[in-house]
């Protein structure tokens, strides 16, 4: 029995060069890597300066994060993410973003959407797939990059 399948879906590749960064204010900078919105799927890379905070915010899905370079940490934790470290946030977690050096740069693999709460817990905005999608090819427009090849359903 042969494993090979002629008919089998190929791998996708999307080059360093082919998804540009957008500049989300302040030297800080996302570019969106995937989205399978049908899987509630949506993958970023950021590059935050320090004093970059987001706001407190609860995911619906678990997420996958990862730093390529410099520091962060949530306010809630005493740990703080360095290049290297590996995160996994179960769904339902809650916690602030805060940035605490320069041109630290992570890798974000999320399910869900976030809640973004305000001062007494209730929900001020919601932020998913789509919108980043949407808001990344307004920006990549705006900058004069074009719409970008980004992996989608």
């Amino acid at each position: 029995m042969t494993l090979i399948d002629p008919t089998a879906p190929e791998a996708v590749h999307v080059g360093a060069d082919e998804l540009p960064w957008v500049d989300i204010g302040n030297g800080n900078k996302l570019r969106l890597l995937q989205l399978r919105e049908k899987e509630g799927l949506w993958i970023v890379e950021n590059i935050f300066q320090a004093g970059f905070d987001v706001q407190t915010h609860r995911h619906t899905g678990p997420v996958w994060g990862y730093t390529v370079s410099g520091a962060w940490k949530y306010k809630e934790y005493d740990y703080v993410n360095r290049a290297g470290s590996f995160l996994y946030e179960p769904a339902g977690s809650v916690h602030t973003l805060e940035c605490i050096e320069d041109d630290t740069q992570v890798w974000f693999h999320m399910y869900g959407v976030n809640l973004n709460l305000d001062d007494d817990g209730s929900v001020a905005s919601v932020s998913d797939g789509r919108g980043t999608y949407d808001a990344y090819m307004a920006l990549c427009e705006a900058q004069g990059l074009g719409r970008p090849n980004v992996v989608t359903d």
